[in-house]
């Protein structure tokens, strides 16, 4: 395959590029919230399943967790954005060619980074574990779950990285019905074989594991079908496709600097986590209540978030900077709007949100403080996750990424201050509102200073 050195103009009838914003942000958004929603339900159900194996394998997961989720940021959200930012600017300059050839090209790295990450956690997942507290049992289940999830990692890469490749031709319907049906698949496969229900043997941590493998391996065969069919406007090559740096380069300088931005997400919930636990187990278990909260954040910001990339690309590879620029602030509005609803609710009702978890008087307080101070920066925190999507479709992702540090370094510096000083748990909370209103406004800062590049007719 060769790529055209001069592509054609974008047709002016791609209604991403030409229709009305609102009304394309919420058409593309509204499939995205309804995979988040079961997303979020599979780690609800997940939850409870280890939960009836026992105590142990609770603490195994709460080992595993963080990293498991880490992948996820970085496959869906980081790599996965770049992929799709890259593809839908090719397709905004109408170069169907070139948006192939990435297609191919994210296929290679979706394999390079899943064999590599089932490398690193077999040979390094029990250092790990045990470096965060993993002992006995506990240590035990962590590695046994660990050790099917993660062998089974490149089928997570390739089911993410092929949905960006949709993603960003403009089609949210068959990835978001895709990771329904994946959600589905691991609920039941994962409980059948964890829990050994009806003839199926009891295979505990490892049964769990293994469906969300086998479901994300079928979701990634589904979904490689598909850009296979020529159902897509990106048919994905198996052949006749030369490997490019430059594609490689064009995918890997959002996708991989974003990675920078999950691994500084996960952070800086760490730094909090110890900081509160200084407070005992009262206040942990507040802090974890509170923040709860702040889950309904994610698929509203995700799912406007994802619509925005190939809205920003398209409309910056057919040079319509504008349009690019008009479409990342109206999401970044919406997203601001949202949250800071969900944030107004926490703020004025934290005892009944509270209450919905635990009836210890000490539990409800600590959470109800949190919610009390970091409640009203919700807002700014949802704007920051919206505009750090746009600036992926833009290409263009170091300010955001920035913007994550800022908030990392908040966090470090006043939890190191306020540990020195002895400040009082609800400081603590305040600081945390802090830096969620930097992330905001250095985010937007950013998209407002950064060139996104010349315009042409």
């Amino acid at each position: 395959m060769t790529i055209n050195a001069a592509a054609p103009s974008l047709a002016p009838a791609n209604p991403i590029v030409t229709a009305p914003l609102l009304g394309t942000i919420a058409r593309l958004s509204v499939p995205n919230i309804l995979a988040m929603v079961a997303t979020a339900a599979v780690a609800v159900a997940e939850t409870v399943y280890v939960g009836l194996i026992g105590t142990p394998a609770l603490a195994g997961m709460a080992l595993v967790f963080p990293v498991v989720m880490l992948q996820q940021m970085m496959s869906a959200g980081a790599m996965g954005g770049g992929v799709s930012s890259a593809i839908s600017r090719a397709i905004g300059a109408g170069d169907d060619e070139r948006a192939r050839s990435l297609a191919f090209h994210a296929v290679i790295i979706a394999f390079g980074l899943g064999l590599a990450i089932t490398v690193l956690m077999l040979v390094c997942g029990r250092p790990l574990y045990a470096a965060l507290g993993g002992r006995g049992e506990a240590l035990d289940q962590a590695l046994t779950y660990s050790g099917v999830v993660f062998a089974g990692a490149l089928a997570i890469w390739l089911c993410n990285l092929t949905a960006s490749i949709i993603r960003g031709a403009g089609n949210m319907t068959v990835p978001s019905g895709t990771l329904l049906a994946v959600a589905a698949l691991q609920v039941i496969i994962g409980g059948s074989l964890g829990l050994g229900l009806g003839p199926l043997p009891r295979l505990g941590m490892a049964g769990i594991a293994f469906g969300q493998v086998v479901a994300y391996g079928a979701g990634a065969l589904y979904m490689i079908r598909f850009l296979r069919s020529g159902a897509c406007r990106v048919v994905l090559p198996f052949t006749g496709v030369r490997l490019n740096g430059e594609h490689f380069g064009d995918i890997l300088k959002v996708g991989a600097l974003a990675c920078i931005s999950s691994f500084q997400s996960v952070l800086t919930v760490l730094v909090l986590t110890a900081l509160v636990a200084r407070f005992g187990h009262e206040a942990l278990a507040g802090y974890g209540i509170g923040s709860r909260l702040e889950f309904m954040l994610i698929p509203f910001t995700f799912a406007v978030g994802v619509a925005l990339v190939p809205m920003v690309g398209m409309a910056i590879g057919a040079g319509r900077l504008q349009r690019a620029r008009q479409a990342a602030w109206t999401g970044g509005m919406l997203a601001f709007a949202i949250t800071a609803f969900i944030g107004a609710v926490g703020w004025l009702a934290p005892s009944a949100w509270a209450s919905l978890f635990t009836s210890q008087p000490g539990v409800i307080a600590a959470a109800s403080s949190y919610l009390v101070w970091a409640g009203p920066s919700y807002g700014f925190y949802g704007l920051g996750l919206c505009l750090y999507f746009a600036a992926q479709g833009a290409g263009k992702v170091l300010g955001p990424v920035l913007a994550g540090t800022a908030r990392l370094v908040a966090v470090a510096l006043g939890g190191w201050w306020m540990v020195a000083t002895d400040q009082p748990l609800w400081a603590l909370f305040a600081l945390v509102a802090v830096s969620m209103t930097i992330y905001g406004l250095v985010t937007a800062y950013a998209i407002h200073v950064t060139r996104w590049g010349p315009a042409r007719s």
